[in-house]
């Protein structure tokens, strides 16, 4: 394990154990030991952004029943056409597919209440509030999902992103947070035309369509506008780590995405192999999860507590 472990990222939350992108997956995420806790954001009719993975509501919460009628001509149901308030009304629950089916099947029961959609200013309370009690410094990672869908909405997610991030005291190169997109334009609009200074993050995907965002050129440009690159983990796993290499001697950080303790990456036979391979490779962070078991794997000395107790 390198002298300076990557840090933690919880992949929307302690997914492995609650339902996504809900309070209650984020305040595990917290206390299981994360250094920062990952919110998509989207936006409401009322342009409020709320803490959901996908434009859509109808995979994550129990939308089309409670609003059978209010699906869009392609049969999905979009956070774009309900206000915060209706969206309130919802429960949020584990992921299911486009077949119906859940996507992890083994995790919290499908069937369960009690989790609401939460707005990303809850959030930013919620780590507030830990931050303040346990005298940590845990930060917020938010991605903007699908930014030009929003703009054609008329609901771009940049202005309120970022003014609740400065309301909430998260200013400067310093502060823990990393704005993550796949969008180039997104992030580069932010800091060239908006005057962002926070630090930013470029995630790529796999597939040929996105190989030259890894080129010695991709990187170059990328290094102009970002501070690190948030790769499919496949891409590392691909270059035998010389990805990391090219993005490290631009400055750029490396945070490689999703390590699952029930979807592990080829030729792994268990998370903590998988962890401790793309720590060799000098990665800098890691999206996972299972908080919990990256902590126990990266820092398995660390005792610090995690809320203080007087």
């Amino acid at each position: 394990m390198p002298a300076t472990p990557p840090i933690i990222i919880a992949h929307r939350g302690a997914c492995g154990y609650l339902p996504e992108h809900t309070l209650a997956a984020y305040a595990v995420a917290y206390a299981m030991g994360a250094d920062f806790l990952e919110p998509d954001l989207i936006a409401t009719r009322d342009g409020e952004l709320i803490c959901c993975h996908d434009i859509h509501l109808d995979r994550t919460t129990d939308v089309a029943q409670c609003f059978p009628d209010r699906a869009r001509s392609d049969g999905r149901w979009y956070a774009a056409d309900f206000t915060l308030a209706e969206i309130r009304t919802l429960q949020a629950c584990e992921r299911f597919g486009d077949d119906g089916a859940r996507v992890f099947p083994g995790r919290f029961a499908a069937g369960a209440s009690g989790f609401a959609v939460p707005t990303f200013e809850e959030l930013l309370r919620l780590v507030a509030s830990l931050n303040r009690q346990s005298g940590r410094r845990v930060g917020v990672y938010p991605e903007t999902k699908d930014p030009a869908f929003h703009i054609d909405q008329g609901l771009a997610i940049e202005p309120p992103l970022l003014a609740l991030l400065a309301r909430y005291g998260y200013q400067g190169r310093a502060a823990p947070v990393f704005i993550q997109s796949f969008s180039v334009d997104n992030l580069q609009m932010m800091r060239f035309e908006m005057g962002c200074t926070l630090p930013m993050i470029q995630l790529i995907e796999a597939g040929e369509e996105h190989d030259h965002r890894v080129t010695d050129a991709g990187l170059d440009a990328i290094a102009r506008y970002a501070d690190g690159i948030g790769p499919d983990k496949q891409r590392i796993t691909e270059t035998q780590g010389a990805l990391v290499v090219g993005a490290h001697a631009r400055g750029l950080q490396v945070h490689p995405w999703t390590f699952r303790a029930d979807a592990l990456g080829p030729g792994f036979s268990s998370l903590a192999d998988e962890i401790r391979a793309f720590a060799d490779h000098g990665v800098d962070g890691v999206f996972t999860d299972f908080a919990d078991a990256a902590v126990a794997i990266v820092r398995p000395d660390s005792r610090q507590p995690l809320i203080s107790s007087g």
